[in-house]
Order: structure tokens, then C-alpha cells, then sequence
């Protein structure tokens, strides 16, 4: 018969739960409400690098679509409610995310996503960094904490520009420090391969570090700054070189974001196949009247694993996919 016990320690179930109370208390205090949104939804994500789960309802049509999406975050509906003028707001709950499982990866994960109304990414990285930083020292620890642009942090590590570097030279670093064939890579393939091989590797496994103002070309759902060269206002939180959390100043441009969306549906059909997630019109329909904000999304279970110093997803569930 197969073990049917957890490999988890009492000791790390009780610091999540820590954590879990610190989260609550700490929003809490800066009146930011908790919500809870759902987890069915008739849309699913088109963002080519996430799969979501999709599913089948069997009740009565008069509920809507048949074919129902798990979501992989809860931002569309707390835009939603954004747009509706429930203020600032955030969700700490269950995602889901098809094809993922590994070390730092399990299809079902905990993520914590809030909403500040007024403000942008800058303004977010700051509350961002009191929150992870207040988390650790619930467990006696701390960390050192360093800002670069993502200009500067390219060009401090790699002695590289990635806004004005050409393909020929992004392509001979990955070969250099990746060892990978670059043929048919795109540009923002090449600097996502030296960021997860050169870059994150190297940063301090005791340090904080944050990545800002990221390429336009990599905006996701974050305003584009148009400066000499536009930047995403966006940004990415980092303890050693686990990726935590990814904010932006949010975007509330409709047709901009259905032309996304649409940019995102001809990658999938590039794909031979790759299924193609419905688009959430209720959020395109909402989003003149979101207000200006900022978002991000943290990452619950990674977070446990750097508090803890644990090597596996495994380590600090209660009970991983493979033994769920």
C-alpha cells in the first residue's frame, strides 16, 4: 500500500500558518481588504507559457459555458472588482497550473496577489520588500536587499545592454554562458535564457533583489513607459536567485490589452495545436473604469522554501502532486 503520510514536519506546517496570520495582520493594518474570487472561470490564461486546466460542468446551461478554465492566478476578477470600486484589495489562495511539476513547480500552488490603488510598481517594490523582509523575521532571519533596473543589472553582470543589444551578440552570451542552441530564438528568448542562466544563479543567496523597469517587448499586463527607449513598468522579486513575486503598474487600456491578448492567441496558433484559452471579455469590458494601480503576484510555497532553506516543493507541502 502506498505511504499515505506526509513528509512535511509539524514545525514547517506551524510557520506557514505563522505566515499566513502575518500576511492577514499586515494588510490588515493598512486596510487592504481579503477577498476571495473564483476559481472556475469561462476564461482561461493565453499567455503562451502557462497551461491552464480546463474542465467540464455538467449542470444546467443557464450557468454559462460548459467548459470551464482553473485559474492559474486571480487577477482578472480582482480587476474586476478593482473596476468596481472595491479599493485595494488582495486574495491569498489556490492556483493552478497545467504541465508544471518539479523542484520549485507543482500544479496546484498558494499564491498571494494584492492591489494598490494610486499607486505604481515603484511604490509597490517598497510595501513588497517590508512584507518578504517582516516574513523572515518571523523566523529569526534576515537579508541584504539591492534594487537594479533590468538595464543595469544586465549591464553590471554581462557587460551587455538588453535594450540595444543585437540578436548576434545576445545569441554568442547564451552560447558563452549557457551552452544552447540559439537558432530560431527570439530576442526575448535570448535574455530570458541569460537572466535563468547567468544572471539568477549568481545572485547572493542571503540578499533581496529586486528587478525593475523590464523590455517593452516584455510588458505582460503592465504599462509601457515611453522613454528614449519604452521600458515595461514592471518588476520581479528575488531571495538568492528564486524568483518570488512579479508586479507591475497596471495596465487599464482595453484595446491595448484585447491586442495583447491577440498577440498571445498567434503565438499558441504558432504551436501546431496548443489549445487556445477564450478571452476574459468581463475583464476587457471592466477595465475603463479600473483605476490606476499597481499589482503583483508572490508566490506562497516558494516563499516557505527560502524561509525554510529547503530544496523541493516537496519539502514544505503538506502533500506534493505526486502524493496527493
Amino acid at each position: 500500500m502506498a505511504d499515505w503520510r506526509s513528509l512535511v514536519t509539524s514545525e514547517a506546517l506551524r510557520l506557514r500558518a505563522a505566515v499566513y496570520r502575518h500576511i492577514r495582520e499586515f494588510f490588515h493594518a493598512r486596510g487592504v481588504l481579503e477577498v476571495e474570487t473564483p476559481v472556475l472561470s469561462e476564461a482561461g490564461n493565453t499567455d503562451p507559457n502557462i497551461e491552464s486546466f480546463r474542465l467540464e460542468f455538467t449542470g444546467p446551461s443557464s450557468a454559462g459555458s460548459r467548459h470551464r478554465w482553473l485559474r492559474t492566478s486571480p487577477e482578472f476578477p480582482l480587476k474586476r472588482l478593482l473596476a468596481g470600486g472595491v479599493g485595494d484589495c488582495y486574495e491569498l489562495g489556490r492556483v493552478f497550473r497545467n504541465g508544471e511539476y518539479g523542484r520549485r513547480h507543482n500544479p496546484e500552488f498558494t499564491m498571494l496577489e494584492w492591489y494598490r490603488v494610486g499607486w505604481d510598481h515603484l511604490q509597490l517594490i517598497d510595501e513588497c520588500v517590508e512584507l518578504v523582509l517582516g516574513v523572515f523575521a518571523l523566523n529569526g532571519r534576515t537579508l541584504d536587499l539591492a534594487r537594479f533596473s533590468y538595464r543595469e543589472l544586465f549591464q553590471h553582470r554581462l557587460g551587455i545592454d538588453p535594450l540595444t543589444a543585437p540578436l548576434e551578440l545576445l545569441s554568442a552570451a547564451v552560447t558563452q554562458h549557457a551552452r544552447i542552441d540559439t537558432d530560431g530564438l527570439t530576442h526575448d528568448d535570448l535574455l530570458d535564457l541569460l537572466l535563468t542562466h547567468a544572471i539568477e544563479p549568481a545572485l547572493p543567496a542571503d540578499r533581496l533583489t529586486v528587478i525593475y523597469d523590464f523590455p517593452a517587448s516584455q510588458c505582460a499586463l503592465a504599462r509601457i513607459r515611453r522613454d528614449a527607449i519604452p521600458v515595461a513598468e514592471r518588476f520581479e522579486l528575488y531571495v538568492g536567485g528564486v524568483e518570488l513575486a512579479n508586479g507591475y503598474h497596471e495596465l487599464n487600456d482595453a484595446a491595448e490589452q484585447r491586442a495583447r491578448f491577440e498577440a498571445d492567441l498567434a503565438r499558441r496558433r504558432e504551436r501546431n495545436g496548443a489549445p487556445l484559452p477564450p478571452v476574459d471579455q468581463r475583464l476587457l469590458a471592466s477595465l475603463p473604469d479600473m483605476p490606476d494601480c499597481a499589482g503583483v503576484a508572490l508566490g506562497m510555497d516558494r516563499l516557505m522554501m527560502c524561509l525554510l532553506g529547503a530544496g523541493a516543493f516537496a519539502d514544505i507541502a503538506a502533500f506534493d502532486f505526486s502524493r496527493a
